[in-house]
């Protein structure tokens, strides 16, 4: 059920774009992934996503596990029928939120012991545990339980998550029994580029149809995210999508694909819009600002999306800055078709072999941050 096939490598950057294929559909690569942690996309409803121009959306296996309980997903269904999304599902395996939203926990060669964010309970999450949630989630890519690192920390201490990674990684992959879901392999090694290499070494065995690179964009400048990925890009496999895990700014999505990247997610395109920023092609707006007002443009001259189709500045502003939900619904409705405009620019540039002419092109207009 899953493949992936490589349709057309940029000359210029080696950059490519590709379909995979799924049980719930087809995906063209490069993609962006809106992030629906607890089963949705927050504030959105599934028409919307899609409306939007998202093929496919990742949820949380660990925010899940503890509400509303994998084994009800399960008997819903499961997540595609609970959530009423028919297009793919990525999740992930839970690992980050176990290593970030834990203030207390103990990890073991067996796996992590943690205590829940919402009420305190103890939990012990396990490659088989995660796994087992997985499965009864019935998401279409599966992420394998992994340990990531903050940045910063020192060789000793990345080396043994990126260890602990590689054993978990074929505990998880012989805990899969679902044939229509696929596991993803996930790359560690912190900012150590003997780590990486050794990491997709060791995750290669267990890679079938897609890899993922974790633990950038964890607080290490993005130069030092980039050289990471140039570290990598010899060594992906040319017959699978990759995925670069919790990224989806504008300016990392156009270097990663320049850097061989296929797959991005992030919470970022939702997040910043509920606090009143809006992603365009010259930069970021603050909208709450006083110069808009009386701006009874939209929100960026030349988006299709629906706010901008029917809605000025000015009103977005005006509902953002008096607490009404509309307005980050709005946002997030523009910023996430942002980025699926952004992708599908990126595929063009790729179409006419010229990729690395767009980055130097559109670059500094990305970065720009206006009235912040």
């Amino acid at each position: 059920m899953f493949k992936y096939e490589v349709i057309k490598v940029c000359k210029q950057s080696g950059a490519r774009i590709g379909r995979l294929y799924t049980p719930h559909g087809v995906i063209e690569t490069p993609v962006f992934m809106p992030v629906g942690t607890k089963a949705t996309v927050k504030s959105l409803s599934p028409e919307e996503v899609a409306e939007a121009g998202s093929q496919i959306l990742l949820a949380n296996t660990y925010h899940l596990y503890l509400r509303p309980g994998h084994e009800t997903v399960r008997a819903a269904g499961g997540l595609h029928k609970f959530m009423n999304w028919s297009k793919p599902i990525l999740t992930d395996s839970g690992g980050f939120q176990v290593f970030s939203l834990s203030a207390t926990r103990k990890v073991t060669d067996d796996g992590v012991k943690f205590s829940s964010f919402i009420d305190g309970s103890h939990h012990f999450m396990t490659p088989e545990k995660s796994m087992e949630i997985q499965m009864a989630l019935g998401s279409d890519i599966v992420m394998a339980f992994d340990e990531c690192t903050a940045a910063g920390v020192d060789f000793k201490t990345a080396e043994s998550a990126m260890s602990r990674t590689a054993a978990w990684l074929e505990r998880s992959y012989r805990s899969m029994t679902s044939s229509d879901q696929m596991l993803f392999p996930i790359i560690q090694g912190n900012m150590y580029p003997e780590l990486r290499i050794e990491s997709i070494k060791r995750s290669l065995p267990f890679a079938r149809c897609g890899i993922a690179v974790g633990g950038l964009s964890v607080g290490e400048p993005k130069p030092v995210m980039y050289e990471m990925l140039d570290v990598l890009r010899e060594y992906y496999p040319e017959n699978m999508p990759r995925y670069l895990m919790g990224v989806g700014s504008a300016d990392c999505i156009v270097e990663g694909v320049v850097r061989g990247i296929d797959m991005f997610d992030c919470v970022l395109p939702t997040r910043t819009a509920r606090n009143g920023t809006a992603m365009t092609f010259n930069g970021t707006l603050t909208i709450r600002n006083a110069e808009y007002k009386e701006d009874f443009t939209p929100v960026e001259e030349g988006c299709d999306c629906y706010c901008c189709r029917n809605y000025t500045r000015a009103y977005v502003r005006h509902l953002i800055n008096t607490d009404e939900i509309f307005g980050g619904r709005l946002l997030s409705i523009h910023n996430i078709r942002f980025l699926h405009r952004l992708v599908a620019k990126i595929k063009e540039a790729i179409y006419a072999d010229r990729l690395l002419d767009f980055r130097n092109e559109i670059m500094e207009n990305l970065c720009r941050k206006n009235n912040s």
